[in-house]
């Protein structure tokens, strides 16, 4: 479920790419804080996009220090503060990470060792924080039950995962949560949980492993789904898309939004478009 929250860097001020690397690199020392050592070898883009919103949303400034990293060690660079969201996420990042890779034991019997680097790490996270933990925990558990029962709606399938990060949502804002971070957030998980179907549809049928794609559509080529198939799916995320900007279009930021519009409204949509082409992600030199 990681990797494809992404920003569209042609339409990012050149401000938003710092503050993207300060969170980065802020999270980083937040999972490291929270979870140990080990754990920061899971960072993702996807929960620095988490900490640009959530910080924004909940009112809760960002300071950014020069400092050394763990990767870093020679010349300071600008490092968001681990706070305590910062370090909650971070325990987020190592639940979800964790989770993700015994999926894929219980799929394939394969990431054991991987998995093992991360068990101490997971660990501390729950620990700390088993409100976080039950909430993945129990939507996870969900999922695997409504892709037992060979869910064939890719939008019934997508409930469970659009529902835990609703709730995650209202767990970080608390009193600042709303109808509209509840819809955004709910919006959020359910593109991330289609996405990756889409993305895996190929594979998927091949393996003979669930995807509600699949079942819906029937095997064969992404070209040849997308030729049948591509108006009824552009739908399916168009629909998805307008909801989100509905409900972004609803929430008091108490900071410059401009990061975050940039990966919703752009980067969202352009992902979702690379995917429907079955176009492999390019590389580019904006690495963090």
């Amino acid at each position: 479920m990681f990797g494809y929250v992404r920003y569209d860097l042609p339409n990012l001020f050149v401000k938003d790419v710092m503050l993207y690397k300060s969170l980065y690199c802020g999270l980083c020392k937040g999972i490291g804080a929270s979870c140990g050592q080990a754990a920061r070898m899971g960072l993702s883009y996807d929960v620095t996009f988490l900490s640009a919103l959530l910080h924004n949303i909940a009112g809760q400034d960002i300071v950014i220090e020069r400092s050394h990293c763990f990767e870093h060690c020679i010349r300071k660079r600008p490092i968001a503060a681990a706070d305590d969201m910062t370090r909650a996420l971070g325990a987020l990042n190592t639940i979800l990470v964790y989770y993700k890779l015994t999926d894929d034991v219980l799929d394939s019997g394969k990431g054991r060792s991987r998995r093992a680097w991360f068990r101490r790490g997971y660990r501390r996270a729950k620990k700390r924080y088993p409100e976080l933990d039950a909430i993945v925990g129990g939507y996870i558990k969900k999922q695997a039950e409504t892709e037992r029962a060979n869910t064939a709606s890719p939008d019934a399938a997508a409930d469970p995962s659009a529902l835990m990060m609703q709730e995650i949502g209202d767990w970080f804002l608390k009193d600042k949560a709303s109808e509209f971070t509840k819809g955004l957030f709910y919006g959020l998980g359910k593109w991330v949980y289609l996405i990756d179907a889409l993305d895996d549809y190929e594979k998927d049928g091949k393996k003979k492993r669930y995807n509600p794609f699949v079942l819906s559509y029937g095997g064969g080529t992404r070209q040849e789904l997308m030729q049948k198939y591509g108006e009824e799916i552009s739908f399916l995320f168009d629909s998805l898309f307008y909801s989100l900007r509905v409900n972004l279009a609803g929430i008091p930021f108490r900071f410059d939004r401009d990061l975050t519009d940039n990966i919703i409204l752009r980067g969202l949509p352009a992902e979702t478009a690379r995917v429907m082409k079955g176009e492999k992600r390019k590389k580019t030199k904006d690495k963090v």
